[in-house]
This record gives structure tokens, C-alpha cells and sequence, in this order.
């Protein structure tokens, strides 16, 4: 048996951030970076575990190791605005043993799930999603790949459908190392497509082509049961009758997984600078939102649910790393730039490391870990942050779990606004014991029960098509009306 993922027990995660790219591409403001002269690899894999090692130690003390720098809680947390961890382990949802004979998938798997944890994790934790991101993780050696699996199975005890997910793109994509990978305990792999046009491609600075696009999808069909891929729409000079052409030619493409993500100028880019000189125009906001509605209809028509604005699978298709983000679950961030989110023995932490992958790599070396912040989240920021991460899925938040979490929740009345103008909307009525009432009025006084009734469920709440376009309102208004409450459970 598995271990249950759901909306109130996300899971843990382990992200592990690949820095390292063949290129920058004009739209990204993720942590990657372009190394012409390689890297060392084994240096490398050796500073990824002992960072491993400083999680398991901060999971199961109630005090940070010495050096690691720390910020109190009086402060919010930083929220992204994208609705994503700040390393962005996915574009929206982009989505090894190195001295042994390599191990057939499923024995490889087998021997990963079934290793005891480690003396330095004795932690309750099962992990149930592990996430290469980057960077262009598929510039990984498969060993490496592997080796880190191994170490993570050392630490934790890793549950048997745990889903492992590798991005990668289509020009590093090759049958051989799709299979090493798959050997090394790789389940799923999500692939940066973002283009079936060839010039389309060339603008947004991409070094594969459509042909070789298309072969890295068929070969990952082959090698792994779940593949997703992304594209990019809103492009400039895109037409709804382009991006109906393109979808429809993607989607006959997809297995159960599509990442749709409309071109945002995003700061400290390349074609933010262009943006600004006048020298880059994409659709205006109309006009995106048009295509926007036009990649609902055709996905909703070829089976792929939105569960998230920007993700779309066939059910039980869902990225479940991804969810865990979006649920507000704990996972631990890896590697150069990597952020996460833990829950220690004394605290809520946000944790960030060293961004520069050689300054990083100096910094595990002499330290131990390359964080170079920790911050006790206070909470309202785990509120603010539950909300963000939630309202962007199809099914909502749970107030309950909101207030179990942070102690807060909406003001009665600004969730009433706000559905009143048509931002939000309940999509469960509250829980509460039926009829109730009427039972105490027909016992009469004496006979009714004394225990007073649990309280009631704040109930569930989603974002609304329109509200979806001003998620960062809705998250000022519902922060700005928190109030304390009583959780209706105890704490999961």
C-alpha cells in the first residue's frame, strides 16, 4: 500500500535544483546558468548529499547546526507571485548507482524503497515525490541521478509509488540515457518542449528543434508510464487560429500531462529588456485571455482537466510533487538556489541556499550545507503563503486546513464580498451535524444532549475564472481580513 496523498496530507518532497544549463533562454528568471567548461560532476553529487544530510539534521533537531544564518518571524514570509516556490522547480509544471552494475528499473526501484532510514532520520516522514528540476537536470549523468536516489532512501523511507520526476529538454534527450535514468529510479519525466513552431522556437531562444522535439516525446512514451511536456502561448504575433493549430497538434502528442503557460516579461530577462525598449510586443491582456479560454475548451474536449491554472491531466495524472507545493505540504529545496519549507521540532522553517552553483558548492564544503538563510515563518505567512499556493488549483483550499495551519482565516464577510462579486465561490457547503436542532426541540429541555455541537466548517473555497486573473488581489483582501480562529481538529 501507498502512502495516502490527499489535499490535507500532501506528502514530503524532496526538490534537488540542477543548475546548469546549455543555454539561457530570454524568457527565464529561474536559477539556471551556462557553464562552457563543464562542471565536476562528482564534486558535485558529493555536495548534493551531505546538503541531504544537514535536512535530515534540522528535521530532527529543535536547533540549527552552528553558522546557519537565521531570521525570526516577526516578518512575513516572501511570497511568489507566480504562486510558485521561489526555485520554480517546474515552468508552471516542467516538468545512476555510479560503481555497480546497474540494477533493471524495478529491482533499482525495489532496492530504493525499500532501504531503512538512516540514524540521522528518524523523522516521522515518508518520502512520497522526488523532483530533479533546474537548470536542464537531463545534463545529469544517469549515475549521478541514481546516487542521489540511493542517498535520499538512506535518509528517509521512501514510499513505493512515490513519484520521481526528471525535467528535461528535447536537445539533451537520447534513448540510452532516457533508460539510464529510468534505471535509476526515474518514474516520470516532464520535457520543455514550449514550441511546436520552428520560428516560434528560435524567439524564445530554444536550441532543439520541433523535429527533435517530437523524438524526445517518443522516446520518453517508450521508457517511462508518465510523460508531460510544456508549451508556452501568448507568444507574439499569435493568432487564436495558431494556438488552436498548435494545441490540437500537442495534444494528439500528450499521454496524461500538459503544462500550458502563457508568456509573462518577466524582471531581469532578456526579453524584459527588449519589452521595456520597445523592441518585444506580446498580445494585449484581451487578447491573451481569449487563448487563455481557448486552451480550457480544447484541453477540457481531449480529457485534460484543469486542476491548476496552468496544468492539465487525465485523472490521477496530476503532478504530485507539484501538488504538495500548491497544498502547502513540507518538502525539503536542494542544491544551488533551492528553496524549502520544513517543519522542525522548533519551527515552521523557509529555507534558501547559496544561488551561484561554485559559491554553493565552497559553502557545502566548508559548512556542511550551502543555506544561506533560514526563517522561522510566522503564522500569518504560512496563511498568506497556504493561500497563494491553494487558490490556484481547481479544487481550492480548505479553510479548515488554512486554520489548522496558520490559526487564521478570512473574515466571514470579505469571503461574502468576494464571492458576491464573482472572485471566489464555495464548492462544498459547510460541515455541520444536520438537523440538530430539531432533534434538541423534539427531546425537549432535560433530554436534549448537553455536550455543545463541534463547531462548524468554514468550508472550502476556490477562485473563480475571473477571479484567477487578480489572484494577487484576492490574497491581499482575504490576508488583510485574517482573524484568530478555533481549528475544528487537531492539527495534522
Amino acid at each position: 500500500m501507498g502512502t495516502p496523498v490527499t489535499n490535507d496530507t500532501p506528502g514530503f518532497g524532496v526538490y534537488i535544483h540542477w543548475p546548469f544549463c546549455a543555454q539561457k533562454c530570454p524568457y527565464c528568471d529561474f536559477n539556471s546558468h551556462v557553464r562552457f567548461g563543464g562542471w565536476d560532476e562528482p564534486r558535485y553529487l558529493a555536495a548534493y548529499k551531505r546538503e541531504l544530510d544537514h535536512v535530515a539534521h534540522l528535521l530532527t533537531n529543535a536547533s540549527s547546526p552552528p553558522g546557519l544564518p537565521h531570521k525570526g518571524g516577526g516578518e512575513k514570509a516572501r511570497v511568489d507571485c507566480h504562486g510558485t516556490p521561489h526555485t520554480s522547480p517546474h515552468r508552471g509544471e516542467v516538468k545512476g548507482g555510479a560503481t555497480r552494475s546497474p540494477l533493471p528499473s524495478g529491482e533499482r526501484s525495489e532496492a530504493i524503497v525499500g532501504s531503512l532510514p538512516g540514524e540521522g532520520a528518524r523523522a516521522t516522514r515518508t518520502v512520497t515525490s522526488i523532483f530533479f528540476g533546474g537548470g536542464t537536470p537531463s545534463l545529469m549523468k544517469p549515475e549521478t541521478v541514481g546516487a542521489i536516489l540511493d542517498h535520499i532512501a538512506t535518509l528517509w523511507p521512501v514510499a513505493p509509488d512515490a513519484e520521481i520526476t526528471l525535467e528535461a529538454n528535447p536537445g539533451s534527450v537520447e534513448a540510452a540515457r532516457f533508460a539510464g535514468y529510468r534505471t535509476a529510479g526515474v518514474n516520470r519525466v516532464s520535457i520543455g518542449v514550449q514550441s511546436l513552431r520552428e520560428a516560434d522556437l528560435r524567439r524564445l531562444g530554444r536550441i532543439h528543434s520541433v523535429d527533435e522535439a517530437k523524438q524526445a516525446l517518443a522516446i520518453a512514451h517508450r521508457t517511462f508510464d508518465r510523460v508531460s511536456f510544456d508549451l508556452i502561448y501568448a507568444r507574439p504575433g499569435q493568432t487564436p487560429a495558431d494556438w488552436r493549430a498548435e494545441l490540437s497538434e500537442a495534444l494528439a502528442l500528450a499521454s496524461g500531462h500538459l503544462s500550458l503557460y502563457q508568456l509573462t516579461i518577466e524582471p531581469e530577462t532578456r526579453f524584459a529588456d527588449l519589452y521595456a525598449k520597445g523592441r518585444l510586443a506580446i498580445p494585449a491582456a484581451e487578447d491573451a485571455h481569449g487563448l487563455y479560454e481557448l486552451t480550457q475548451e480544447l484541453t477540457a474536449a481531449a480529457g485534460l482537466n484543469q486542476y491548476e491554472i496552468s496544468n492539465h491531466a487525465r485523472p490521477g495524472e496530476e503532478s504530485r510533487h507539484n501538488l504538495l507545493y500548491w497544498r502547502y505540504g513540507e518538502y525539503a529545496g536542494v542544491g544551488p538556489g533551492a528553496h524549502g519549507r520544513l517543519r522542525t521540532p522548533g519551527a515552521h522553517l523557509a529555507t534558501s541556499t547559496e544561488r551561484t552553483p561554485e559559491r554553493w558548492l565552497e559553502r557545502v564544503e566548508a559548512a556542511g550545507h550551502g543555506v544561506t538563510e533560514t526563517e522561522t515563518l510566522s503564522p500569518e505567512a504560512r496563511a498568506d503563503e497556504m493561500l497563494l499556493m491553494g487558490l490556484r488549483l481547481d479544487e481550492g483550499i480548505d479553510l479548515d486546513r488554512l486554520a489548522l495551519i496558520g490559526g487564521l482565516a478570512p473574515h466571514a464577510a470579505t469571503v461574502r464580498g468576494l464571492i458576491g462579486q464573482g472572485f471566489i465561490e464555495r464548492i462544498e457547503p459547510p460541515d455541520h451535524a444536520p438537523g440538530l436542532d430539531e432533534i434538541r426541540a423534539c427531546l425537549g429541555p432535560g433530554l436534549a444532549p448537553a455536550a455543545p455541537s463541534p463547531p462548524a466548517s468554514l468550508g472550502r473555497i476556490r477562485a473563480t475564472e475571473k477571479g484567477r486573473f487578480v489572484l494577487n488581489r484576492l490574497v491581499l483582501e482575504l490576508s488583510a481580513s485574517f482573524e484568530p480562529v478555533a481549528p475544528v481538529a487537531a492539527p495534522r
